[in-house]
């Protein structure tokens, strides 16, 4: 493994853990009726590699998975990062 695969895992190990403790955050301050972290920024976390947190973090706390955008659209972007991860292994290697 060379170096740009360790960051990368590292990356995305971090953003993962980070996105999945956001939507708690979120779920704790809607039970509290606080300021809450806008959709637009729960989404960007999974599209910028945290979509396997997102959904872990929907599961474990209930959290947004009644809501479309979220129901469909985090599985979704899951599958295109699996898609674009296999195209470009397959192109490079």
């Amino acid at each position: 493994m060379n170096e740009i695969h360790i960051i990368l895992t590292i990356y995305l190990i971090a953003i993962n853990i980070a996105t999945f403790f956001v939507y708690g955050i979120d779920k704790w301050k809607a039970r509290r009726s606080k300021w809450r972290i806008p959709e637009s920024t729960l989404l960007t976390l999974a599209v910028l590699g945290g979509s396997i947190g997102a959904f872990i973090g929907m599961r474990t706390w209930y959290h947004k998975t009644m809501h479309n955008k979220f129901k469909y659209g985090v599985p979704l972007i899951i599958n295109l990062q699996v898609v674009l991860a296999v195209y470009i292994y397959i192109r490079f290697h």
